[in-house]
């Protein structure tokens, strides 16, 4: 066949109504925009790495990570879509050629959104794994769900609206139907949230002393719903995170040192100058040990029953344990301070003062009624 032949056979061609030669021209055109695509994905993901590798950044990394999850069919159905433009299709045809364009843009981006939201929380998981992975598990699973949640519903409400739904109806739908579900299950939202909050705040985590109210002891487990403490008693309790963060949280973890505020009292039998001597005994006490600093001792008041004095110290060393043993040390080594220097410790005491009643004299004896009336019988009969 002769080109002239060849070229008129192919301008004279229909299928299905459409020119052969327009067909041609859109599947090139479609293959010329894939294999565009293909190369401007490889530019842009190795200049990332390049900026990457020398830079890095994070950012950079994150941004090769999500251009990887580029649907290769997503693209061909862009290049065929490319293609499918440049044909002379009826108008009814050329808005569902719009509609797929958004479609598959949507899509992507919807995948591209997944890949970075996946991304973002095995980061989170890397960057926490040593706070108990119970914990990292369950809020990286709260929040991985809600994430890819949140970004499917916008991804379908948008696609919905572009192909002509009415959304409005479906939106308020779907409001009150949400809010239907948050009124039946708000108490477990609210725990659920509250693990999150606990999360991303931290004010404490696995492994941490805590005191809430009346309750002390080491946090083991975070969980989506509650936490499990295990008192210093050996029992296990377990608290609802919404109840949990409700109250004043004590976490002992950051303690670095203790200032311990203690007082006793001395009997009124103490001189001024035995008095004026306490607070430098007291001071030499402390500094006597290398894990306390002084801070100060003072003749405070003067109490109901004693003199009393009040000392401040630091213990260096945070465990409960060392605070006790040097308190321990200092009440014992003041005891013997004391007695040497013959002030004794005061106890509470109480003076009762009795006044003696004034002695009255006896009151003269009445006389009898009946023995005067007998005497007076005896004058009358003489």
């Amino acid at each position: 066949m002769q080109p002239s032949t060849f070229l008129t056979w192919v301008q004279e061609t229909t299928f299905a109504g459409i020119p052969l030669w327009s067909l041609l021209v859109a599947v090139a055109a479609a293959t010329a925009t894939y294999v565009a695509i293909l190369v401007a994905l490889y530019l842009i993901t190795r200049r990332a790495k390049a900026w990457a590798t020398q830079s890095q950044s994070g950012m950079a990394m994150t941004v090769v990570d999500v251009l990887k999850g580029t649907s290769r069919t997503l693209m061909l159905v862009v290049a065929l879509l490319v293609g499918a433009s440049l044909l002379d299709l009826p108008g009814r045809w050329e808005s569902r050629l719009s509609q797929l364009w958004f479609v598959a843009v949507a899509l992507q981006m919807g995948l591209w959104g997944m890949r970075a939201i996946g991304i973002g929380v095995r980061r989170y998981v890397q960057r926490h794994s040593s706070t108990g992975m119970t914990q990292v598990s369950a809020s990286a699973t709260l929040m991985s769900w809600g994430l890819r949640t949140l970004l499917w519903s916008v991804v379908l409400l948008a696609i919905l609206s572009n192909v002509g739904v009415n959304i409005t109806a479906f939106i308020a739908s779907l409001g009150v139907g949400g809010i239907a579900v948050a009124l039946a299950v708000q108490n477990i939202l609210g725990d659920l949230f509250a693990s999150l909050a606990i999360a991303v705040d931290k004010p404490f985590e696995v492994g941490d002393f805590v005191v809430v109210g009346s309750v002390s002891g080491t946090v083991q487990v975070i969980g989506l719903k509650t936490t499990r403490i295990r008192s210093l008693q050996g029992e296990q309790i377990v608290m609802s995170n919404t109840d949990l963060l409700k109250q004043t949280i004590s976490n002992f973890r950051m303690l670095e040192r203790r200032r311990i505020v203690f007082g006793f009292g001395v009997t009124y039998d103490t001189t001024p100058e035995q008095a004026e001597a306490i607070p430098g005994i007291v001071r030499k006490l402390i500094e006597a040990h290398p894990q306390l600093r002084f801070d100060r001792a003072h003749f405070k008041a003067f109490g109901a029953s004693s003199l009393d004095y009040e000392v401040v110290y630091i213990v260096e060393d945070p465990a409960f344990s060392v605070y006790m043993d040097m308190q321990q040390a200092l009440n014992l080594g003041l005891m013997r301070e004391l007695k040497a220097l013959g002030v004794e410790f005061a106890f509470p005491t109480r003076t009762v003062h009795i006044a003696s009643a004034p002695v009255q004299a006896p009151a003269p004896a009445p006389v009898p009624v009946a023995t005067a009336s007998v005497a007076e019988q005896s004058v009358g009969s003489r």
